[in-house]
């Protein structure tokens, strides 16, 4: 039942991911719309490869997901994105 509730590693998991993308799209950087859209597109694409990976290693409920996007979230807003563009 507990291992139901722990939700570290997917909180960390969230985390990483964050972190990785501002290392990719730094939100105070300015770029036009054709270079924010390709930069965007493959740093989303290295980030699918690394979710996939992850939940084919580590089972994940509902709560665990939720964690993880939270966390992904908080992280976000820390870096200094606006909520807008978070949500």
């Amino acid at each position: 039942m507990f291992y139901f509730l722990d939700a570290g590693a997917a909180k960390a998991f969230g985390t990483e991911m964050a972190r990785s993308y501002v290392e990719r799209m730094p939100p105070n950087v300015a770029l036009t719309e054709k270079q924010f859209t390709s930069k965007s597109k493959h740093t989303i694409e290295k980030m699918s490869v690394q979710i996939a990976t992850h939940k084919q290693q580590n089972k994940l409920n509902l709560y665990k997901v939720a964690q993880m996007a939270n966390a992904f979230k908080w992280t976000l807003k820390d870096a200094g994105y606006a909520d807008d563009y978070i949500d």
